[in-house]
C-alpha cells in the first residue's frame, strides 16, 4: 500500500516538473524572438540607409 502512494506521489511530481520545464523553454524562445525582432529592426534601418546612399551615388 505504502508502495503504491509513493508512486502515485512521484508520478504527480514528475508531471509538475515537465510543466515548469515546457513554460521555462516557451519563456527561452519569447526571449530569443524579441532579441530577433531587435536585430532586424536595427540592422533593417542600418541597411535602408546603406541601399538610399548606393542608389543615390548610382543615380
Amino acid at each position: 500500500m505504502t508502495t503504491r502512494l509513493l508512486l502515485k506521489l512521484q508520478a504527480l511530481r514528475d508531471d509538475s516538473e515537465r510543466g515548469a520545464t515546457a513554460v521555462e523553454y516557451g519563456l527561452m524562445v519569447a526571449l530569443i524572438a524579441a532579441v530577433i525582432v531587435g536585430t532586424v529592426i536595427l540592422l533593417g534601418q542600418g541597411l535602408d540607409l546603406k541601399f538610399n546612399e548606393i542608389l543615390g551615388q548610382i543615380g
